[in-house]
């Protein structure tokens, strides 16, 4: 069975090695950017992304307008996003349903912490 692919996007070499060591470790495939347009490489790909976890505070272009923009396109609209943040658990929730993301972490994260969340939003998709 092929593996499902995770993007990473987020500005911090710590969070894109921590994200990749537990989703890796839980099975997953991941792939990791920098920024929003480094992960349109992935995204625009014939072998797009199952899931994208996206940081708020991401340099030239934030996460939340990112998701805004996937959201637009026939391509990306139905790929889950989840958004990554250190900002208030209630800004996170409001930025959720501006951007239509799917689901928050909040930073500092644990790694069962992220690939929980991971699995309840893949989950949730099948259905």
């Amino acid at each position: 069975m092929e593996k499902l692919r995770i993007l990473v996007v987020d500005d911090s070499e710590l969070v894109l090695a921590m994200a990749r060591d537990a989703l890796e470790e839980a099975g997953y495939e991941v792939l990791t950017a920098s920024n929003g347009i480094e992960a349109n490489s992935f995204i625009f790909s014939r072998s797009k992304p199952d899931l994208i976890i996206l940081d708020v505070m991401l340099p030239m272009l934030d996460g939340n307008k990112k998701a805004k923009l996937l959201r637009e396109k026939d391509f990306s609209r139905e790929i889950p996003i989840v958004l990554l943040s250190s900002k208030s658990e209630e800004e996170l929730k409001r930025l959720v349903a501006e951007s239509g993301g799917d689901a928050y972490i909040h930073k500092p994260f644990t790694p069962w912490q992220l690939v929980t969340t991971v699995r309840k939003v893949l989950e949730s998709q099948r259905r």
